[in-house]
């Protein structure tokens, strides 16, 4: 990790960043319009190329709203065929940079059927339905822990922050738990009623691992969904990504909007 360390900080000219924003599909324009250094990931000692359509794959660093910010232009996943250590790799990088707070932004499907797309929702909470847990490995005892405590993943001050700032601008926010399946295919009917059952409100096919990091490296993490469709087997509707594309360029306003607030408020 020395070595993307050294790189970033001589890219940089030596950017301290506090904050670090995770911008997930179709969301990534907040980033084009806010740019004092961006480096592509390829570029990166042991960063891996982002391979999914509306992720450009850049780290990007700006002084907005008076803090000093990284943004992942794009994340990767583990459905891409990249490990869990892999697509975690940015999160402590950012720790070592010195990133306090990360925001974490994706676009989920609907489970609860009062959602509608374009909704956004702050996340409560998550259920880690993938299979394996980041933090199998060796422990880096000057990153974290062992057995980190998972109680309150998501900053409880932080959320109600983006509760205030979303009541100031006059948005309806949702609030819910982010369920978190491997993909990249799109959950089945009966999956979607499972995830129900189990108290979920938004599906998806990241965040998790990078918030599970992100706490055991002792960040305060926010998480905020776009809903950009309903689950398979809450309307008829055939999902697809370009779909996904579609609904979050219709609430990249309104998300920007948010955003920009919550960093005032940090």
């Amino acid at each position: 990790m020395e070595n993307t360390i050294a790189f970033i900080n001589e890219k940089t000219e030596n950017f301290e960043p506090e904050i670090g924003i995770i911008l997930g599909s179709g969301l990534g324009e907040f980033a084009d319009e806010y740019c004092d250094y961006a480096i592509c990931y390829t570029e990166i000692p042991n960063f891996i190329k982002s391979t999914v359509k509306g992720h450009k794959g850049r780290l990007v660093f700006a002084e907005i709203e008076g803090k000093k910010v990284v943004m992942m232009q794009g994340r990767n996943h583990f459905y891409e065929g990249h490990s869990m250590s892999e697509i975690t790799y940015p999160v402590k990088v950012m720790k070592k940079l010195g990133v306090k707070t990360l925001i974490l932004t994706n676009a989920a499907g609907a489970v609860n059927e009062s959602f509608r797309p374009s909704d956004l929702m702050i996340i409560t909470d998550h259920i880690n339905f993938m299979g394996t847990n980041p933090l199998i490995g060796a422990n880096d005892d000057s990153l974290g822990e062992r057995f980190p405590d998972m109680s309150e993943v998501y900053k409880k001050d932080l959320i109600k922050i983006a509760e205030k700032c979303a009541e100031k601008l006059c948005i309806d926010i949702q609030k819910g738990v982010y369920f978190a399946s491997s993909g990249p295919s799109y959950e089945t009917p009966a999956e979607t009623r499972m995830a129900r059952i189990l108290g979920a409100d938004a599906v998806g096919m990241s965040t998790v691992p990078e918030a599970i990091v992100a706490n055991y490296c002792g960040m305060k993490v926010l998480g905020i969904s776009c809903i950009s469709n309903a689950a398979s087997g809450v309307s008829d509707v055939k999902l697809s990504h370009s779909e996904v594309i579609e609904t979050t360029d219709k609430a990249k306003s309104r998300f920007k909007a948010l955003v920009l607030e919550i960093l005032k408020m940090l």
